[in-house]
């Protein structure tokens, strides 16, 4: 299993946006400029520029070779780090929910190949730590893996949470 660090005040402020946690899973996998990335939020340039600084300034995406845009302009392409998947931060199980949710109500119901899960279970504490452990190592092996360009892309989102109707 992964250990994550607690994140820097700085880290936990850059994470505390849904915004900011799209910016990171548009950017993994293949470099971005802030025009790309503007484009694909349906945002401003000049707003969602902020945000990447943000983002490059504590780590989490990685400024690339310059190159020139269709017109000759000066273009830096941003990439994900994939720093964040080793941190643990108090606000970005919020944010994390935040961005989820903006995600998924982008994509076409009629496309839709989303699932959903859930369940609840009664496990005595060493048995619900073994769940975690194990769930934990499955998502480690597979985001260690690379990133294949010609595969669809996917998401998940998971939590795992005590559950206030059954007490």
């Amino acid at each position: 299993m992964t250990e994550r660090r607690l994140a820097t005040d700085a880290e936990a402020k850059a994470l505390a946006s849904a915004l900011r946690l799209r910016i990171l899973r548009i950017c993994v996998g293949e470099p971005r400029t802030n025009k790309e990335i503007a484009a694909i939020l349906g945002r401003d340039p000049a707003s969602v520029l902020h945000h990447t600084r943000t983002l490059v300034r504590t780590g989490f995406l990685e400024a690339q070779e310059e190159r020139r845009g269709a017109r000759g302009a000066r273009e830096i392409p941003y990439l994900a780090t994939r720093k964040s998947w080793h941190i643990e931060a108090p606000a970005l199980d919020r944010s994390m929910l935040d961005a989820f949710l903006e995600e998924l109500a982008l994509v076409p119901a009629v496309e839709a190949e989303a699932e959903g899960i859930r369940m609840a279970l009664r496990l005595p504490p060493p048995q619900m730590e073994e769940f975690r452990t194990r769930l934990k190592d499955l998502l480690d092996e597979f985001a260690a893996r690379p990133d294949d360009p010609a595969a669809p892309a996917w998401s998940l989102f998971l939590v795992v949470h005590p559950d206030p109707n059954r007490p």
